[in-house]
């Protein structure tokens, strides 16, 4: 089984920043005075994300039968 991996894609502003995006998840940005504080942001907006993505995806379905399955623990 191969292992499930993010990336980071990072630049530096003019003014000092780091400016990021995921590959993976393009629609995911953020900001940081540090690499290490742009991951954690990057972290954060992700879970917010993933969050607000699940709550639809729960109304799209509610009141449906289906069937849940865990693909990654």
């Amino acid at each position: 089984m191969s292992k499930f991996t993010i990336t980071a894609i990072i630049e530096k502003s003019p003014k000092g920043w780091f400016i990021g995006q995921l590959l993976e998840y393009p629609e995911v940005l953020s900001q940081g005075k540090t690499i290490d504080e742009l991951k954690t942001n990057l972290i954060d907006a992700l879970n917010l994300i993933l969050e607000v993505n699940r709550e639809e995806t729960i109304k799209r379905f509610s009141g449906k039968k289906t069937i849940r399955r865990k693909i990654f623990a």
